[in-house]
């Protein structure tokens, strides 16, 4: 089975994401899962993630600005990924694993938000960024049970933000988006909140200090 994702034109981490995607559509058959990208960035981005997850690949420069990343997935032995038995008299049977639902949010993490922009620079590519990595964020196996928006942070929560889509994904999967009232007030966006909850400086205080590991992007 052959797979081809348009990734053109898509910036970091969509191209991973999209093949991500069509590798899960080949349900546990043989095949491959060809991308096309416009920069080398993201041929580097497929190429490791084909290597951590043992596909093989290959890349090509098909013309300028024009790449095709080839992952070849061998597949499970029966195509659906349940253990064959061996031929032969006597032989063994596998226990078959019981099936079981993990739970994404198990351990206790918190993303801390105190800004619109992700890093120091430029404040144009650190909004770019952040909304990155809340997308990026919202496509993980393991999701934070909270994410904490304050101060300049605040205003990723509120109507007209870029990153509303995500973050209301996000929560639909069972995140806790909070974001601190006082933030809110003090930039006028109180009656703008589009997603999550209105919390405190305690409350904020009580998540981060009881959390397992927090996450400050």
């Amino acid at each position: 089975m052959k797979k081809t994702v348009n990734a053109m034109g898509d910036s970091c981490p969509i191209p991973v994401v999209k093949t991500k995607e069509a590798i899960r559509e080949l349900s546990g058959q043989a095949g491959t899962v060809e991308t096309l990208v416009d920069n080398e960035i993201a041929v580097q981005n497929l190429t490791k993630m084909a290597v951590q997850k043992g596909y093989g690949v290959t890349s090509e420069k098909l013309g300028e600005n024009q790449f095709r990343v080839t992952m070849t997935i061998a597949g499970s032995e029966t195509g659906s990924g349940d253990t064959q038995k061996p031929e032969g008299a006597g032989a063994e049977t596998l226990p078959e694993e019981p099936a079981c639902i993990p739970d994404a949010r198990r351990k206790h993490t918190v993303v801390a938000i105190s800004s619109s922009a992700m890093g120091s620079g430029s404040d144009e590519l650190g909004t770019a960024l952040m909304k990155a990595f809340l997308y990026a964020l919202a496509q993980q196996d393991t999701l934070p049970s909270t994410i904490l928006f304050y101060n300049g942070g605040a205003r990723l929560t509120c109507e007209g933000a870029s990153t509303l889509e995500d973050l209301k994904a996000l929560e639909a999967q069972g995140v806790e988006i909070m974001t601190c009232g006082t933030c809110l007030n003090f930039y006028g966006l109180t009656e703008k909140l589009q997603v999550g909850t209105v919390t405190n400086m305690y409350a904020i205080a009580e998540k981060l200090t009881q959390a397992d590991l927090v996450i400050r992007p």
